[in-house]
């Protein structure tokens, strides 16, 4: 097993892509703290994986908001039980403001960066303080297409996610002498709780061909979230060492590959960056 032993701590992990992840790093003999901000999804979630545990394998839930500093800090102490910590996922993530632009409330565009950006932040830090005395870890950043992608009326969700992505490079290079390796993954169109909020919110707020392709997605299936959560795993274990900095599509890039991978991930590939004429080329 890629993880055995290996503890980790998972946010946003009681349902969708989250549960996933959780499931994907049991099954690779990890010890896993996962949170949530509702206790009955915590709970449930707990007691429906535990038949699955290994023996001396541990599974723990924990009540958490991320974009609270003391919610945070109380969940790090929580894991710091396990002993040291090897990986920590940040998937806690919402989409926020629906709709055009000009109608944003500031109080949902406020949320929106409280917890994608500000709870990502405050999760590495607590991570980057367990991991510098232990010699190094493992921190993967959820992102997706937001951050590659202009999205018309999801104003919140695209701002948010390129920022996650530079935030993730920024903390790769601070780190990079402590060991501790830091990527964001994108892992492809899902079907979660996401797609029904712009099933709900209809083709008007939501736009009319991003509503579409959501449809498409709920009524005849999207990309495989064992897919992203496979690539979590990767990036958590040692095979993936020495790769940080990047933004890695679970569904388009060729790390199921990793000696092909690893030659690719130089430079910069895969990061954030502006085009000037001469890439084209142009003058």
């Amino acid at each position: 097993m890629k993880l055995s032993g290996k503890n980790t701590l998972i946010t946003g992990g009681s349902q969708g892509f989250g549960r996933h992840l959780v499931e994907a790093f049991l099954a690779e003999g990890a010890n896993v703290v996962f949170c949530a901000r509702t206790a009955t999804d915590v709970s449930s979630t707990q007691a429906a994986l535990l038949a699955r545990l290994q023996s001396g394998q541990q599974l723990i839930g924990v009540t958490c908001d991320v974009a609270d500093p003391a919610s945070v800090a109380a969940l790090f102490a929580r894991a710091a039980r396990l002993g040291p910590l090897h990986a920590v996922v940040n998937n806690a993530g919402i989409y926020g403001p629906i709709g055009p632009t000009e109608d944003v409330a500031l109080a949902d565009w406020t949320q929106a960066w409280s917890v994608n950006v500000t709870g990502t932040l405050l999760v590495c830090q607590h991570a980057v303080r367990a991991m510098k005395p232990a010699g190094g870890g493992k921190i993967i950043n959820i992102s997706g297409g937001g951050a590659t992608n202009p999205m018309p009326r999801f104003v919140a969700y695209a701002a948010t996610k390129a920022a996650v992505v530079r935030l993730t490079e920024t903390l790769a290079e601070e780190y990079r002498a402590d060991h501790i390796a830091v990527n964001a993954v994108a892992p492809g169109a899902l079907h979660t709780r996401l797609t029904e909020q712009v099933l709900a919110a209809g083709p008007d707020k939501a736009g009319a061909d991003f509503f579409a392709k959501n449809k498409k997605w709920a009524d005849e299936g999207a990309v495989d979230p064992r897919l992203g959560a496979a690539l979590c795993v990767y990036l958590a274990g040692t095979e993936s060492d020495g790769i940080t900095g990047k933004l890695i599509s679970a569904q388009w890039d060729p790390w199921k590959d990793p000696a092909k991978f690893r030659a690719l991930a130089t430079g910069d590939v895969y990061t954030l960056r502006r085009i000037v004429p001469e890439d084209r080329p142009k003058k």
